[in-house]
């Protein structure tokens, strides 16, 4: 018994390799297979039926690959369709991601703490539940960030232009003390570096990627799932927009400091 089956995760672009990276981290032997659908990016700004339809469309095609578990990487595609797919394929070792509120409050109990997520996120039932959850623990402040997730679809990291566009966003929230933010889109992880030089070293920056992870291989293990293979796993990546360039950025993006 090997296992050698890929481990499926699917994203709205490239963002979901923050998870990817916390994955290869506690399972290194294991083999991936990485979905990103980038000719539809942003899901974020999208109606709930069509970021339904995208998700169970993208599961399908890797299942069809050979994917032995799926990973949804995408705070929208999990608040939108993770519920449908745990009923569509009751026996799949299946999870998906969610803002990290919780660590964030326990953090520092009454802190005030930023949620950065994209407007639908936010909009959704899920994450209105999940706020509700620890609104008497803390001052919990949502704020839609249209527009991030497309710095790092360009790989645009470091620039001026992003550190010019989280300086305006988070002005909005900055004029009373922030305790900490949570990044609830896998892609702003990416941006993390930026975020910390506009709101300053002592804000606390949580984000959902290593809970995600670690919830997988929990899964894995108790489905009897998880390779016993003692060599190093493979990534692949697929791309809904197959261009040499997304191939560079996905590779650039799993290995980057």
């Amino acid at each position: 018994m090997v296992n050698r089956e890929p481990i499926g995760v699917f994203d709205s672009g490239v963002g979901g390799i923050s998870v990817l990276r916390e994955l290869v981290q506690i399972m290194p032997n294991e083999n991936y297979l990485y979905l990103g659908d980038s000719r539809h990016a942003p899901y974020g700004t999208k109606s709930l039926e069509e970021v339904r339809a995208l998700t169970l469309e993208n599961i399908d095609v890797l299942l069809q690959r050979g994917a032995k578990s799926i990973v949804v990487a995408c705070n929208t595609a999990t608040s939108a369709a993770v519920a449908i797919l745990r009923k569509k394929y009751p026996d799949l070792p299946l999870v998906g991601i969610e803002p990290a509120i919780k660590p964030a409050v326990l953090y520092k109990p009454d802190s005030r703490i930023v949620v950065m997520a994209t407007p639908m996120t936010l909009k959704q039932e899920k994450f209105q539940k999940l706020m509700k959850q620890y609104e008497n623990q803390a001052q919990i402040i949502p704020l839609p960030c249209p527009g991030l997730m497309e710095f790092v679809e360009r790989g645009d990291l470091d620039g001026e232009d992003l550190k010019k566009y989280l300086t305006e966003l988070l002005w909005t929230v900055k004029e009373e003390k922030i305790d900490s933010i949570v990044l609830g889109c896998t892609h702003y992880p990416f941006a993390k570096k930026m975020i910390e030089q506009v709101v300053g070293n002592d804000v606390m920056i949580f984000d959902g990627g290593n809970g995600t992870a670690r919830e997988m291989h929990r899964r894995l293990k108790v489905a009897g799932r998880l390779t016993d293979s003692e060599t190093k796993g493979t990534v692949s990546f697929l791309n809904s927009c197959d261009t040499e360039e997304e191939k560079q950025l996905c590779k650039y993006l799993l290995t980057r400091e």
